[in-house]
């Protein structure tokens, strides 16, 4: 297969056994359109002085008859449209043809409470649907889900109605609500052995915002991540075709399909095992997209990034067989005015290095490049939008591996730029290929940078495995982006940067220490760490996604179990604010 790439000056990788034509960082990141190229910057940092002067080889095919060929991880992990379908019908949802109808209920007085849309349904049924439900000890409390044989009374022989809560006092059903209500009622659904089939989605949609929050949630309770399951185990497509019932649908199911094509492909991302999603894996699918979507792209390889002097990628990737990349990829359009810089960790799996994890914190490691996943999904949910803004994303990709060439505690790397930092623990390595890719963000400069990543298990600690984290230099930034994140319709709490953890990280032989000699405050000194690589003036804001970025109890709402695509729809709510 042939695939033709939208970029100009990509020539910092290599692709396995196939000799091509690089050259150095500067010239394959620099050399980029629109935006114009800032000047370039004068005395590139020199890289780490500890790491081999020679860059790893790169992987190669096997040559041999016979030999195995390393499955590469896009050939059999989603990135192109969900196979869930959408379209929009006005006809009564007990008349439509179909494998399943989905309505609603409010809880509230001695029965459920049919809610908007669900009425011809429930009068369908002798004595009502609601009745019935009543019987079975349903209460119309949130995502409470029960399904009953229609024996006929609508056309679709399964009912699923599910709970709404309290109806509102006035105005429309919240959105979360609706969402996470339709994400259960298609997770039950796709729980069948057929799957879902037709599935009719008769809850509150009269208007825009109801049906792309009911659109949504549905599309997103019906992933399903089945790449590894043979036989029986593999389940049939969660959902072959979603009808939603609206009169005011506009392009709401439109946005809600982008959306959730970009939150299930950060989940499919997260959930492929690591050995199927090593750096170059990560980059190539950065590339495939590029090319579907249009956005430009630039790729570093280990070279590259040795020459350029790129010491925290170069530093953390040093240990493994699969050398690191830094991907770059820009959505530009001509009626922009403001620019955003996203940058997101893509550890694609941490081990700990030399300072190795114990085995019971280790094997959901691979989901340690949810940052990276979450701005690569981003920027191409924004470019399927056309978005009036210019967003440049940055992918800091590596793996961290313990070996004989591996980064030791008491080393000193040198991030892009030129400031110092002492690694006491390898198992902070987050930070340090962040770092290199903040300095380099700011080259283009943006009116803001958000960085996100799984940065912290003191994240879990602090707000647990539902609301990630934001930090930020600037107060009223912060309090923009938790905004943007409930717009979204995603769960954040604004946290401070307190200068007095700064002293923590002061190091006796380099600028900066990686980690703080105390533990309390982990989350806290980890994005002041990232905030001594900004430049004055500089608007910033930190994500730490470590906890609400994969799932490892059961499924609620549309959130499945592995990975979640938490942070996505809110990386693509901040860059439609900044189009406005």
């Amino acid at each position: 297969m042939i695939i033709t790439f939208f970029h100009t000056g990509f020539h910092g990788f290599r692709t396995r056994g196939t000799a091509t034509t690089r050259t150095t960082a500067h010239d394959a990141l620099h050399r980029r359109p629109e935006p114009p190229s800032p000047p370039e910057r004068a005395g590139a940092a020199p890289g780490n002085p500890r790491s081999p002067e020679s860059p790893a080889a790169p992987r190669q095919t096997p040559s041999h008859p016979g030999a195995p060929r390393r499955r590469r991880a896009h050939e059999a992990t989603s990135i192109g449209s969900v196979s869930t379908s959408l379209s929009v019908n006005t006809e009564s949802p007990s008349s439509l043809d179909a494998d399943a109808v989905v309505v609603g209920y409010h809880s509230g007085g001695d029965a459920p409470e049919p809610a908007s849309g669900a009425h011809d349904v429930d009068a369908a049924f002798s004595g009502g649907l609601a009745q019935t439900l009543s019987l079975l000890g349903a209460s119309g409390a949130p995502e409470e889900v029960h399904t009953l044989a229609s024996l006929g009374a609508v056309k679709a022989p399964v009912v699923v109605a599910v709970g709404l809560g309290p109806a509102p006092a006035e105005g429309p059903v919240d959105s979360g609500i609706l969402s996470r209500a339709a994400g259960a009622a298609l997770r039950s659904l796709t729980s069948r052995p057929g799957g879902a089939g037709r599935v009719v989605l008769a809850l509150p949609a009269q208007t825009s915002a109801e049906a792309e929050a009911v659109a949504l949630g549905a599309r997103l309770g019906a992933y399903e991540f089945d790449r590894y399951r043979t036989g029986n185990g593999k389940k049939a497509d969660a959902a072959a075709e979603l009808v939603l019932v609206s009169s005011d649908a506009g392009d709401a199911a439109e946005r809600a399909t982008v959306l959730s094509e970009a939150v299930n492909l950060t989940r499919d991302l997260v959930n492929t095992a690591p050995a199927d999603l090593v750096p170059e894996d990560l980059a190539d699918t950065a590339q495939e997209i590029a090319a579907q979507t249009g956005l430009q792209i630039e790729v570093l390889d280990e070279r590259a990034l040795s020459e350029g002097g790129y010491g925290g990628l170069t530093g953390v990737g040093q240990g493994s067989a699969n050398p690191p990349r830094l991907v770059r990829l820009s959505h530009t359009h001509p009626e922009a005015t403001r620019t955003v810089a996203f940058v997101g960790k893509g550890i694609t799996f941490d081990s700990g290095g030399l300072s190795l994890k114990p085995a019971g914190s280790m094997d959901w490691m691979k989901s340690d490049m949810a940052g990276a996943a979450s701005v690569l999904a981003a920027m191409r949910a924004i470019a399927a939008l056309g978005l009036k803004v210019n967003v440049v994303g940055y992918l800091a990709v590596a793996e961290n591996m313990p070996s004989g060439t591996a980064q030791r505690p008491s080393d000193v790397l040198t991030i892009y730029g030129g400031k110092t930092v002492e690694v006491l623990n390898t198992d902070a390595e987050g930070r340090l290929v962040m770092a290199d890719a903040l300095v380099r963000a700011q080259e283009d400069e943006p009116d803001l940078v958000v960085d996100i990543a799984t940065l912290t298990g003191a994240q879990l600690v602090a707000l647990g495995t539902r609301v990630f984290a934001v930090m930020s230099n600037d107060d009223d930034v912060r309090a923009d982006i938790v905004s943007a994140s409930g717009a979204a319709g995603e769960t954040s709490w604004p946290m401070p940067l307190p200068g007095e953890l700064r002293s923590g990280l002061d190091s006796s032989v380099a600028d900066i220490a990686n980690v703080a000699g105390e533990r309390w405050g982990g989350m806290l000194s980890a994005g002041i760490f990232l905030k001594e690589f900004i430049e004055d003036g500089v608007k910033w804001a930190h994500l730490d996604i470590a906890g609400p970025s994969f799932n490892h109890g059961g499924p609620h709402g549309y959130t499945p179990k592995g990975g979640t695509g938490a942070g996505t729809r809110t990386l693509v709510r901040i860059a439609e604010e900044y189009a406005r």
